[in-house]
């Protein structure tokens, strides 16, 4: 969604194509943690890793330490809750990937409604795609949705302001408030990321009469 500096919440990702299965690493000049300066950042990916290798409540500090190639005492420095601040921290930064990748994937959007015809697209493929998330809603879902509950707001709030921001660089329709018409924009965005409703959010004709004939038709104004 354009400049990712409303959602950014660790590097740029690199964007990878829509036959490469995103696995939860951070981009670098490698694709796994040891390839990552950051040492916070590195063992972040690193969890992330080891959860979708062995799922949440199977994973461990010394799993997290031995992915990232740092000591037990290095984790615990960053992360001094122990596992389950750990945890909680790399699914909110993984989500904080996902977004930041979305950004980069539709930062050539012409206009605000094709901008949100291929975040929607997007979006759906990659959570279909996304192993990590997945592995662990298809085995460890009660454990999963309390940390996506968590992340949530704030991903929300991020994607909201970002959305008003560019809404006020739009023609709207008369009476609308671009922050009102984010806000509403992010969190149905949201839920059709990750449900979908009834419409199938594969066929790119209806993902267009999704965002122009529901989402904006109310929201900009007719040209």
């Amino acid at each position: 969604m354009g400049s990712c500096s409303h959602l950014r919440g660790a590097d740029v990702a690199r964007e990878q194509g829509p036959s490469r299965r995103y696995r939860g690493e951070v981009p670098s000049s490698s694709s796994s943690p040891e390839g990552i300066v950051d040492p916070r950042i590195r063992i972040l990916a690193a969890t992330v890793a080891c959860l979708g290798r062995h799922g949440i409540a199977k994973t461990t500090v010394d799993d997290a330490a031995r992915e990232a190639g740092v000591g037990r005492a290095t984790v615990y420095r960053h992360f001094p809750d122990g596992k389950d601040q750990l945890i909680s921290e790399a699914i909110t930064w993984a989500v904080g990937q996902f977004f930041t990748e979305l950004a980069a994937a539709v930062a050539d959007a012409p206009d605000f409604a094709t901008m949100m015809e291929q975040a929607l697209l997007h979006a759906h493929r990659a959570v279909d795609d996304h192993e990590v998330l997945q592995k662990v809603l298809e085995t460890e879902p009660e454990r999963l949705m309390p940390q996506l509950t968590q992340s949530m707001p704030l991903v929300r709030a991020a994607l909201a302001g970002y959305l008003s921001a560019r809404l006020r660089r739009e023609r709207l329709a008369p009476g609308v408030d671009a922050d009102e018409a984010g806000e509403w924009l992010a969190r149905m965005g949201l839920s059709f990321i990750v449900a979908g409703g009834s419409w199938d959010l594969t066929d790119p004709a209806e993902v267009s009469r999704l965002v122009r004939t529901e989402l904006l038709a109310a929201v900009l104004a007719a040209e």
